[in-house]
């Protein structure tokens, strides 16, 4: 087990350093009501006492209920400035536009939200001279289970470093309710999704398999699958570079 406390310390002039770096006044970051975006939202707190936490329902039924009421939660044990704005029209009117002109895929229907959240929080960071903070952590980035160009935008990301387990003990290391701790992880695009039903294989394997290189051959073989299709969000637009 990491030593927590040195992973607070370590991550706190991280995020400081960033901040003085850029010339940053504040940070803003998507407060869901998920663990990963609760732990970003408390440590940069403890970095930054102007961090300002978005809570930005935008479809689904679950974001007006129980991810609202933890991110409120989350933002009020941790003195959390939060603001909510409600993307659900934004998203409607972008898929009216579109009807009739292209065929929306249910997968491009789901990543409307994740992209609209990122425009909403970069026009707070460029409105109020805020950074950005990133809240994947490193299994779902090996996974690619995030959007590109929505919840994998960023200007600096805290936790890219920590399996899914290591967030639940960091979260535990910080006091953080069991009623975020406990719940299904999900990206809440829609109602009754959870991440590991989506993928097919469960965090603790993709965290062995990180960890260790091994995981039944079964879950190997999704796990690599998902790495090599998504090897594209983890790198910068292809670039011609020689003519």
């Amino acid at each position: 087990m990491r030593d927590y406390a040195i992973e607070t310390k370590k991550r706190v002039e991280f995020i400081r350093g960033v901040i003085k770096s850029a010339g940053a006044d504040g940070v803003v970051f998507g407060n869901s009501g998920g663990k990963d975006s609760a732990l970003v939202g408390i440590l940069c707190k403890m970095a930054c006492d102007n961090t300002l936490g978005l809570i930005m329902p935008c479809g689904a039924k679950r974001n007006y209920e129980t991810d609202k009421t933890d991110a409120e939660l989350i933002a009020r044990q941790f003195n959390i400035a939060t603001r909510v704005i409600d993307l659900s029209g934004a998203r409607d009117e972008i898929v009216r536009a579109i009807d009739g002109k292209i065929k929306i895929s249910d997968s491009a229907l789901v990543n409307i939200a994740p992209r609209l959240r990122m425009t909403a929080l970069y026009a707070a960071a460029a409105s109020e001279n805020r950074l950005v903070a990133g809240t994947g952590n490193r299994s779902e980035r090996y996974m690619g289970y995030f959007t590109k160009w929505g919840d994998g935008a960023c200007d600096f990301n805290p936790i890219s470093d920590l399996t899914v387990a290591e967030t639940y003990e960091f979260l535990r290391y910080l006091n953080v309710p069991d009623s975020i701790i406990e719940k299904a992880p999900s990206a809440g695009l829609f109602d009754n999704q959870t991440d590991e039903d989506e993928m097919g294989v469960s965090y603790d394997s993709i965290d062995g398999f990180l960890l260790t290189g091994t995981a039944s051959r079964r879950d190997a073989a999704i796990i690599e699958k998902f790495h090599r299709s998504s090897e594209h969000k983890r790198n910068m637009p292809i670039t011609l570079t020689e003519v």
